[in-house]
């Protein structure tokens, strides 16, 4: 007997309702607005006939308030899994145009039972954000329905990477489940992100303000740097999340999509020489120097609009996939600040959850100086430094550029502080200052009785400048592998990583360190 049609022709109006929920008219609207609709997104994202829905027929109907015939249909999130680049993956979408995409019971339950899927699976996450905030009609059940996906986010953290994407409004408690993730990205329009709404902050303090000013793509990228990356719209921001992807490994059990088919370029980059400034003083252009030294000059640049005077991001060396961390002296002279400080732990930790080798790039002259700095805590924020450093048990290589001193030295992952290679150009300057400054503490007396105090201190720079920061006087200690060519730079990495690699690092069992947050 075959299967009653009745039976097929229902299920096929139940696929329909749920492929064109929220009506035709709320998706024009979208569509006029450059957004895609919460399955557009999804389908987008992953590879043509890959994608398996979770929960399609999933719905809470409230039986409050005289709602009860109010239909949501998959109840407001569309979950799922599908290929991206080939590798398996698990995402969510939520829907503006089903009941505002408000969270609830069922709502909750489901991105709770793809994630738990992803943990059992090993495999990443990603959730599109666009929701109205909490379902108000179904009281405490959202609070709940939170509650239990934050604690799912904590639950995964570390274990598989969680990629957020704001593309529409995420208000108040919403917030902190993308916040809790490895990655957010947020479109630059139609998207916005905050706890308090202006009209609240306005009752509360009396103070005006648009919500441009702190709860826009550019304010989260510039200001608090609460998310990692800018997408022009929806499918810019899948797109980034797709090549993001490319360089995570699936969990923290698995190593990174390394392509150690690709040959090592043991030939010299004469062009790395001519990137090094003739004079100490005028800055080193780091960008310039990753672009050279990544393969094919492709950087993943992660925060790239925030605290600006270090660099991190993704990038391959000879098929090997590395985070790169980088002072950039074009900026702030490259000193590590409060925020710079934040946003390099952070992505040392992410790195080494992810068994990614870290790659530094130093040229610093130490820590911002100032009152706003000391008083912000700048003791507490660089130590996250130093502590994200010496925790890491991934490969760690360092090249050291130019200057390095004093505390800053030890931060950018000095041989004392964990780094299994470090290497530096014969530019590179390490002490525990600069040669002015130092030669002022040091012959302070013969510079304050000469005749000329200004024609004496330079006099005693270039006589012992050599003495205070050479690199072969930290090599001479063995705290420098090698002092190298600039032009052999991207060869000597290369050549590291790959012997690295096989690298084992066992600390003492506990439960975890504190780091100083």
């Amino acid at each position: 007997m075959a299967i009653d049609p009745k039976l097929l022709e229902d299920l096929k109006k139940r696929r329909e309702t749920a492929a064109n929920a929220g009506g035709k008219e709320k998706l024009a609207k979208r569509k006029d607005k450059g957004q895609m609709s919460a399955r557009e997104r999804l389908l987008y994202f992953f590879e043509d006939g890959t994608f398996q829905e979770f929960g399609m027929h999933a719905q809470h109907t409230c039986h409050r308030f005289g709602l009860a015939d109010k239909s949501l249909p998959y109840d407001g999130v569309v979950c799922g899994t599908g290929y991206v680049n080939g590798r398996p993956v698990a995402a969510f979408s939520q829907d503006f145009t089903v009941g505002g995409g408000a969270v609830g019971r069922i709502h909750a339950k489901k991105i709770c039972d793809l994630m738990e899927y992803a943990h059992e699976a090993g495999i990443p996450v990603v959730g599109v954000n666009d929701s109205g905030g909490a379902r108000i009609q179904e009281g405490v059940d959202s609070l709940s329905g939170y509650g239990q996906v934050f604690f799912k986010n904590v639950y995964l953290s570390g274990v598989v990477p969680q990629i957020a994407v704001i593309a529409g409004p995420c208000a108040g408690g919403a917030a902190y489940s993308p916040a809790l993730t490895d990655f957010i990205i947020m479109t630059a329009t139609n998207a916005n992100m905050f706890i308090c709404g202006p009209d609240v902050i306005k009752a509360a303090t009396g103070e005006v303000a648009s919500l441009e000013q702190f709860a826009s793509a550019a304010a989260h990228a510039s200001v608090s740097g609460n998310i990692h990356l800018i997408a022009e719209d929806d499918k810019h921001a899948m797109e980034l999340a797709s090549e993001l992807l490319s360089y995570l490994p699936n969990n923290n059990i698995s190593d990174p999509p390394h392509d150690l088919d690709v040959d090592i370029d043991l030939g010299k980059d004469t062009g790395m020489n001519e990137l090094v400034p003739a004079s100490p003083k005028e800055p080193l252009d780091a960008l310039e120097v990753i672009n050279r030294l990544v393969d094919n000059g492709d950087f993943f640049e992660i925060q790239p609009d925030f605290a600006k005077s270090i660099i991190v991001g993704f990038a391959r060396i000879c098929g090997v996939v590395v985070g790169i961390i980088a002072n950039q002296p074009k900026v702030k002279a490259g000193t590590l600040d409060i925020d710079s400080s934040d946003k390099g732990a952070r992505f040392i930790r992410t790195c080494n959850i992810y068994n990614i080798p870290i790659v530094n790039l130093v040229d610093v002259p130490g820590f911002m100086p100032g009152l706003a700095q000391e008083r912000g805590g700048i003791i507490r924020h660089g130590a996250k430094m130093l502590f994200s450093y010496a925790a890491a048990t991934v490969p760690k290589i360092t090249l050291i550029m130019r200057k390095a001193y004093g505390g800053a030295y030890l931060a950018m992952c000095s041989a004392d502080m964990g780094a299994d290679l470090v290497y530096a150009w014969p530019t590179a300057e390490i002490a525990v200052m600069g040669g002015e400054g130092a030669v002022k503490v040091l012959f302070r007396n013969q510079i304050k009785g000469a005749d000329d105090p200004v024609a004496k201190t330079k006099e005693l720079v270039a006589e012992y400048q050599g003495e205070f920061a050479s690199p072969y006087q930290a090599a001479s200690n063995a705290m420098i592998t090698d002092v190298i060519e600039p032009s052999e730079t991207r060869a000597t990495i290369a050549l590291a990583l790959r012997k690295t690699l096989s690298k084992r690092d066992t600390r003492p069992p506990k439960k975890h360190g504190n780091i100083p947050l």
